[in-house]
């Protein structure tokens, strides 16, 4: 297969839709449409769009001969995953773990207003999301349920021991000492071969593998649909979807996992949000609005816990 393909002739041979310019040269613009929206290319930016969700890719875009190339990694990990999304009926009963980031001594990123830190938020998240879950009929277990320090690689056993339908990492931001950047990220694992959009001090080797890359499209497709309805919350601060390779917490999952960074404690205006208990609810029921109801048919994303072959 060829590294970097035209998506002209990738969406003709696949019928995956029609090619439009959004923007000329210099600076091209390609919009795909699909039956089911538009994904929206830049050249040279690792930045697209689907449907008015930014989404990052593996790799930038390129202009060639007149027309824009995207990377054969990108079109089967990234763009047909939502474009063609697997719908798969519900099963019969679903469990979900909801990790609920940080605890004990790992108190994560402090609130920029003096008072309350990252553990405290994401705990009385996940209480209040597991609430509206099982009144949904989901069963829901918790990684913690107070103030104590748990592994990632316990949190990992955990939901494989109560055999997790999904995992969700919930989790709140920091840039300090940057008080101005905000907003919402979503985050799966990165494919195999495919660069990550965030790197921490290990090296970003491409070439691993890990269990919860066998469920790459459903991470996806999760994520894209946990995002779009938190950014209605967040206000529309949107960061993207993106990969990353070094978070322990989702690498040995064998189910779809997704970790959400649901706003910035280093940034005042989201930090005054992130403590007030309703604001907090809000993102609780923009979560539980994203899930389909267990045992039903309705609902834009049908997950199993089957990896979805690409």
């Amino acid at each position: 297969m060829d590294l970097w393909v035209p998506l002209r002739r990738w969406a003709a041979e696949t019928g995956a839709g029609t090619l439009r310019c959004v923007a000329p040269p210099p600076s091209p613009a390609f919009a795909l449409v699909n039956t089911n929206g538009d994904f929206v290319f830049r050249v040279h930016t690792r930045v697209a769009n689907w449907n008015g969700l930014d989404l990052q890719l593996g790799f930038a875009p390129q202009w060639t001969n007149g027309q824009i190339y995207v990377h054969s990694l990108d079109l089967r990990k990234n763009v047909d995953p939502l474009i063609n999304p697997s719908l798969r009926p519900v099963a019969s009963h679903r469990i979900i773990v909801l990790d609920p980031g940080h605890g004990g001594i790992s108190a994560g990123t402090p609130s920029v207003l003096g008072r309350g830190h990252e553990k405290d938020y994401t705990l009385d998240w996940a209480f209040r999301l597991s609430e509206l879950l099982a009144a949904q009929g989901w069963q829901v277990f918790l990684t913690r349920t107070n103030d104590c320090g748990i592994s990632l690689s316990n949190r990992v056993a955990f939901a494989e021991a109560h055999r997790a339908d999904l995992f969700l990492s919930l989790h709140f931001n920091s840039a300090a000492p940057d008080r101005t950047q905000a907003g919402l990220e979503t985050y799966c694992l990165t494919p195999r071969g495919m660069p990550s959009n965030l790197l921490r001090t290990a090296e970003d080797d491409a070439s691993l593998s890990f269990i919860n890359n066998q469920f790459d499209a459903a991470n996806l497709q999760l994520a894209a649909q946990l995002h779009r309805s938190l950014l209605r919350i967040n206000g529309q601060h949107d960061r993207g979807v993106r990969h990353a390779r070094f978070l322990g917490v989702l690498r040995g999952q064998n189910r779809p996992a997704v970790l959400i960074e649901g706003g910035y404690l280093s940034n005042p205006y989201e930090a005054r949000r992130i403590a007030d208990p309703a604001y907090r609810q809000l993102l609780a029921q923009a979560v539980a609005e994203a899930l389909p109801a267990p045992g039903l048919e309705s609902g834009p994303l049908k997950l199993l816990k089957e990896p979805i072959s690409h």
